[in-house]
């Protein structure tokens, strides 16, 4: 007789995930809520085309939060095919500015063609105007104890 796998048994591995459309970037965005960066770690090749952040990510998809404390972990968050970048409340290339990532959406324009916004606390916000949905998450770090040993909460 088999037996399906379960998913606790799964290991623990880093992320690399890949976006193609708005729907599969709502798993990002839930998945880099709350990630904080400094703002000296954007940057935008513009003859490349890509936008990249160093984040310091909740590790939201570990439940074994009841385990150990709650984690973080360094990854970067890449976008492709990026024609223009505008940003709103951030001092580009200020590594004192501490910037916290609260969503990330994409409004379509021109198909495939559209805006991904990025919602940072206090009124700030990336807007990346791109040719075609193309996103990347991956984990460059092990995972770390979260310097405050506490989820972020966003009360109602």
């Amino acid at each position: 007789m088999t037996q399906d796998a379960r998913f606790e048994d799964g290991r623990e591995a880093p992320l690399n995930l890949g976006v193609l459309d708005a729907d599969d970037l709502k798993v990002i965005s839930s998945l880099t809520q709350d990630a904080v960066f400094p703002a000296s770690e954007m940057r935008w090749h513009q003859k490349g085309a890509r936008f990249a952040l160093l984040l310091n990510r909740v590790r939201w998809e570990d439940e074994g939060k009841t385990r150990h404390a709650p984690e973080r972990v360094q990854s970067v968050l890449m976008f492709n095919n990026v024609q223009r970048v505008s940003t709103q409340g951030v001092t580009k290339g200020d590594s004192d500015m501490i910037l916290s990532l609260l969503d990330i959406e994409f409004n379509e324009t021109d198909a495939p063609s559209g805006d991904v916004l990025l919602t940072l606390a206090g009124d700030g916000a990336i807007r990346l105007r791109v040719e075609a949905l193309e996103v990347t998450l991956k984990d460059v770090t092990k995972p770390y104890v979260a310097p405050s040993r506490k989820l972020p909460e966003h009360p109602v």
